[in-house]
């Protein structure tokens, strides 16, 4: 993609092997998202209700046995494994488009600091490094102030401000040309 292309081009497929992988993926993609949207549904969860409710009233006419209990144990253990990935792949997908709208975001407002794209490839110290700058701006950017409510009583107040620092600079000078 050029400075002046603002549409990402695709990637070229031009292997049998690439062209299959592509249309495994695209397969598992939608069967993922279509699972993990109406098993989150809350018809589903009112169908895992009854199923439970269906088990549990079961038990006494199976005494209570062994082979019971390892049905609900061996059909929720299937399901919660399977979920995991199926989920996994949700929102690393989600994921995945978030960070690149927020990129494309950052690309297009001008005067915005372009090496914020791709942060999610920073290593943990940059991202605590970045962390730690952008709370010294917070608080370069803000100061403590106080209002009285209508009882009286003494609320404090983040408010944003110019830096604090060029304020007082132009208050000093204020003051000394009085």
């Amino acid at each position: 993609m050029t400075s002046t292309d603002k549409t990402p081009s695709k990637p070229s497929q031009n292997s049998k092997s690439s062209s299959s992988q592509g249309f495994t993926h695209g397969m598992f993609r939608r069967f993922a998202s279509a699972a993990s949207s109406h098993l989150g549904s809350p018809s589903a969860f009112f169908i895992a209700l009854v199923i439970i409710a269906i088990w549990g009233l079961t038990g006494p006419m199976f005494h209570y046995s062994d082979t019971w209990q390892l049905i609900i144990n061996t059909g929720t253990t299937i399901i919660t494994f399977l979920m995991v990935f199926l989920i996994q792949s949700t929102q690393n997908r989600d994921a995945k488009a978030i960070h690149l709208k927020l990129d494309e975001l950052i690309h297009a407002v001008k005067g915005a600091r372009n090496h914020l794209v791709d942060l999610e490839n920073c290593t943990d110290e940059e991202l605590d490094e970045l962390q730690k700058e952008f709370s010294d701006l917070r608080v370069r950017y803000t100061h403590q102030i106080e209002l009285v409510d209508d009882k009286g009583e003494v609320k404090k107040v983040l408010q944003q401000t110019k830096k604090v620092v060029h304020h007082k600079a132009r208050s000093k000078k204020e003051t000394s040309q009085a």
